[in-house]
């Protein structure tokens, strides 16, 4: 164990709770930082978060924000090695929600790299979390296998009901194929913006310190654990909470959008090898599965699960800065660090819903005034 001595910001989360349980149990010492979100953990995190209760009494736990810069001093002294999870998530709410998704994602990362530059400290590696919404559309091909980037879907197509990606000169229509490392990197939403600044940042300053960097651009990460709370993320858990309530689904677009989904096992695994490897050191990779599912097959495999038929209204509704499809080509993980999902989407999906069945019911006042927020902003038409 060349780092004993691990903080991982975001630790709390969804993915940073399970990550520090593994840490924990291979005998790291692990310090979370985490400001426990009210979105994520609800309004008395302390007594009730699911995420947080796991880790409390087994970390060094320290509340805060990644965006106050004299509590991120405090969390990095004594440190070997950070794995930099902390971010604001969600695509719609960041293309309103500009300055918070700036000031923590962008603000945040700008921290740490000022206290590794100008503090004294034993930091040797930082780990990175950034993500698959870098890639925008990600990658697509022709009819002839030539290769294109498209820019973001046009309001114009979209309204209209047309939502596959085009050759704009052409206007021939365009397939997906497995994003690769080596893609433009294009983000169409804040979100993605501010975690292609975390990943840069991040691979840029790092080495002229002398640290070792490493980024992981995720695809949709899912389990047990994610929060059944947040309107703004997780469409599994979205369609669990409607279904559970015996509500319509409302499908998106025409319900054909696609997605690669990771289990957080793996995608704990595939961190881990990141922060224990030396072959990962300067490295960005993505993690995913190379496989990816359509919004619509979701829908009805958490029906089966649940043994629930609720109606499935395909409304041609849209957000603004979605992605139509992206999934992850991920040969380079596998190559160089022996990566390869364990989890197939349709055993996860069973331990998810598993596990939602034991959480108590929800109701979806605060989805629906996500949407009317997003109505009211222009970005959900």
């Amino acid at each position: 164990m060349k780092y004993s001595r691990i903080l991982i910001t975001g630790g709390a989360g969804f993915v940073g709770s399970s990550l520090s349980l593994a840490l924990l149990n291979k005998g790291y010492e692990v310090t979370v930082l985490d400001n426990l979100s009210e979105q994520i953990h609800g309004k008395d995190a302390k007594a009730c978060s699911s995420l947080f209760l796991s880790i409390k009494d087994k970390v060094n736990f320290i509340k805060g924000s990644v965006a106050d810069y004299a509590i991120f001093q405090t969390a990095v002294r004594g440190q070997q090695a950070i794995i930099h999870l902390a971010a604001e998530t969600g695509t719609g709410q960041s293309m309103y929600q500009i300055s918070q998704y700036s000031h923590v994602n962008m603000q945040g990362t700008a921290n740490l790299l000022d206290i590794l530059a100008n503090d004294r400290h034993e930091v040797e590696k930082v780990v990175v979390a950034s993500s698959r919404a870098i890639y925008g559309e990600g990658k697509y091909v022709n009819g002839g296998g030539d290769y294109f980037y498209p820019g973001h879907r046009l309001d114009i197509r979209l309204s209209r009901g047309d939502f596959e990606l085009y050759n704009e000169e052409t206007q021939e229509q365009l397939y997906p194929v497995a994003t690769d490392e080596s893609a433009l990197i294009h983000p169409s939403s804040v979100y993605g913006i501010t975690k292609q600044y975390q990943e840069q940042m991040v691979m840029t300053i790092c080495p002229t310190l002398g640290i070792k960097p490493v980024a992981f651009r995720y695809q949709n990460v899912y389990g047990p654990g994610q929060s059944l709370n947040n309107p703004y993320t997780g469409i599994l858990s979205i369609f669990s909470n409607l279904i559970r309530n015996q509500q319509t689904i409302n499908i998106f677009e025409d319900g054909q959008e696609s997605r690669d989904f990771v289990y957080v096992d793996d995608v704990v695994e595939a961190t881990i090898l990141g922060l224990e490897r030396e072959e990962a050191n300067n490295q960005v990779y993505n993690v995913g599965t190379g496989q990816r599912t359509t919004v619509l097959a979701v829908a009805k495999m958490l029906m089966a699960n649940y043994g629930t038929e609720v109606p499935l209204n395909i409304s041609g509704n849209y957000r603004m800065g979605d992605i139509r499809h992206n999934f992850a080509d991920i040969t380079k993980l596998k190559e160089q660090l022996g990566f390869s999902p364990c989890v197939s989407f349709s055993d996860g999906l069973q331990h998810f819903t598993d596990w939602v069945k034991d959480q108590r019911l929800l109701d979806q006042s605060q989805y629906e005034y996500s949407l009317n927020v997003m109505r009211e902003k222009h970005m959900f038409k």
